[in-house]
C-alpha cells in the first residue's frame, strides 16, 4: 500500500481526501485518480464496499495507483486525531453553505460519505462551519461521488494553488 507517512513534510502541505465507508470500487477508482492529478492523498475509511487487492484494482483499470498516495484506516477518529477537526471540511447536500464561499489551505482534509446515504447525522451535527455543499438543483437530489470529489478537490487546487 502507497501510503504517507504525516512525519514526512509534504504531508501537511498537501491536500487530503477522505472516503467514509466508500461503497463502489469505480467511483474510488475515479476518486484515485482525480486525487493523482491533483496531487492529493486519499484516506478509506472501513469498512469498504470492494476489495483492494491488487487483482481487484488491476481489474478495475487501476493501474495508475502506483502513483496514488493513499491509506486505509479502520475508524474516521484516526483520520480526525491526524488532522483536527479545524483542518477537515465535510460535503454534504444538507449543509447550507457553498463549498466556494470557504478557504482552504495546505493540508486540509475533505470528506465525503457513502454514495447511498452521506455523512452520518451525528458527524454533521458536529462540523458547524466545516460542513459545506455543492450547490445544485433540487431535482437532482446529489451528485455522482466522484464528481462531487473533483469539484470540491479542485476549487481547493485553485484557491491555495496546489496544481
Amino acid at each position: 500500500m502507497n501510503s504517507l507517512d504525516p512525519a514526512d513534510e509534504s504531508f501537511g502541505s498537501r491536500l487530503h481526501v477522505v472516503l467514509l465507508e466508500p461503497e463502489i470500487a469505480a467511483n474510488t477508482g475515479a476518486i484515485g485518480r482525480t486525487c493523482v492529478a491533483a496531487g492529493a492523498m486519499l484516506w478509506l475509511v472501513r469498512p469498504l464496499g470492494f476489495h483492494l487487492d491488487d487483482r481487484h484494482r488491476r481489474r478495475a483499470g487501476l493501474d495508475y495507483w502506483e502513483h496514488l498516495r493513499w491509506r486505509v484506516v479502520d475508524h474516521l477518529d484516526e483520520v480526525v486525531a491526524l488532522f483536527g477537526r479545524d483542518r477537515m471540511w465535510s460535503f454534504s447536500t444538507k449543509a447550507s453553505r457553498s463549498y466556494t464561499n470557504v478557504t482552504y489551505r495546505p493540508g486540509d482534509a475533505l470528506v465525503f460519505g457513502p454514495e447511498s446515504r452521506g455523512l452520518p447525522v451525528t458527524w454533521l451535527a458536529e462540523q458547524g462551519e466545516r460542513l459545506v455543499r455543492i450547490p445544485i438543483h433540487p431535482e437532482a437530489r446529489s451528485l455522482n461521488l466522484a464528481n462531487a470529489v473533483a469539484i470540491g478537490l479542485f476549487e481547493a487546487v485553485r484557491q491555495i494553488g496546489a496544481g
